[in-house]
């Protein structure tokens, strides 16, 4: 067999990315993983908002916010997904062949430089690691039909040659980190708000221990110092492992009180909006950022710190009220 498909009926032309990937959004992509999980759990008929319980749970890790990932229980629990790691000891497109005909979903690892739907930031022009989903794939066309971040693309030719067969001048290549998604049934709708509920109550006992925006705060400065004397490269990594990540799993734990708020749950808006003004802030700090990077001019971002650690403590307040309870009985 030289064509394998894990998920029918998908075609990158007329694909319509799922609604948490809207560009009206503040962070309308989060990081490849997450983006990844949530196009692949809606094309398969799950409501990926019912997995969001665990950004409560985000953490300032002294660099960086935490680079967060929708925990393989909760995945297993809520959907019956199970991602679970693929060893590769031969050829790379005959490992993901064999997953793709069982109808599971191979995750790799690739150098963005060979994905075309990074036009204009990596393709063909620098090196950067990120997860694919692989869908479809054709050996004789040689082409790849893949979810990456929110949307769903296809690349061939040489870019199919590069990431799928690497010329090695002598012996085994490095063989890149993969996983593969594993489908099994699903607890019904019903179950899944119930057993989200849950979940989130459980997630709410890992909060951290200190406001991780008055963490960061405290070395903001030391940051600020690197960003004036640093290329404007270093500007877009550092957003991202910070302002980026940050924003974004509020924006989403944001959409996931409004979920649970439609499926009964009135006495939340509070902490939704403090969510929400949380992925405001960080996108106006990224703005404020940005314009230092190129010009070389301290930005004062205190006010903005402090405003961002009293929106995560009323978020975080309000969501422990009416949740530590049920976390604490589970």
């Amino acid at each position: 067999m030289q064509t394998a498909c894990a998920i029918d009926g998908l075609d990158p032309a007329t694909y319509v990315r799922h609604g948490l990937h809207d560009p009206a959004r503040n962070w309308p992509e989060t990081n490849c993983y997450v983006d990844l999980l949530i196009e692949v759990l809606a094309r398969r008929g799950h409501d990926p908002r019912a997995a969001l319980a665990f950004t409560v749970a985000q953490d300032y890790e002294g660099d960086q916010f935490t680079f967060f990932k929708i925990p393989a229980a909760d995945l297993a629990l809520l959907y019956g997904v199970e991602i679970l790691e693929l060893a590769i000891f031969d050829q790379l497109e005959d490992h993901a062949r064999v997953q793709l005909t069982r109808g599971r979903l191979p995750l790799i690892e690739v150098d963005s430089y060979y994905l075309p739907d990074t036009r204009g930031i990596t393709y063909r022009h620098s090196h950067s690691k990120t997860t694919i989903g692989v869908n479809v794939l054709d050996s004789v066309d040689r082409r790849l039909d893949y979810f990456h971040n929110g949307g769903y693309f296809r690349l061939e030719g040489e870019d199919f040659e590069a990431l799928l067969r690497p010329v090695r001048d002598n012996g085994l290549p490095l063989f890149p980190y993969v996983e593969f998604i594993k489908f099994g049934p699903a607890s019904s709708a019903h179950k899944q708000i119930e057993m989200s509920r849950t979940l989130l109550a459980q997630h709410l006992r890992r909060r951290p221990a200190r406001n991780p925006f008055t963490a960061w705060g405290d070395v903001i400065g030391a940051d600020i110092g690197r960003l004036i004397g640093r290329p404007p490269e270093w500007f877009h990594t550092y957003a991202f492992s910070t302002l980026r990540q940050a924003g974004a799993n509020f924006e989403l734990l944001a959409t996931y009180l409004a979920w649970l708020q439609e499926h009964g749950d009135p006495a939340l808006e509070r902490a939704r909006l403090a969510a929400e003004a949380i992925a405001g802030g960080t996108k106006i700090m990224q703005f404020q950022f940005a314009r230092a990077s190129a010009r070389g001019k301290v930005p004062d971002v205190a006010d903005t710190i402090r405003q961002l650690a009293t929106h995560y403590d009323i978020a975080l307040d309000s969501l422990m009220n009416s949740f530590a309870v049920r976390g604490a009985a589970a």
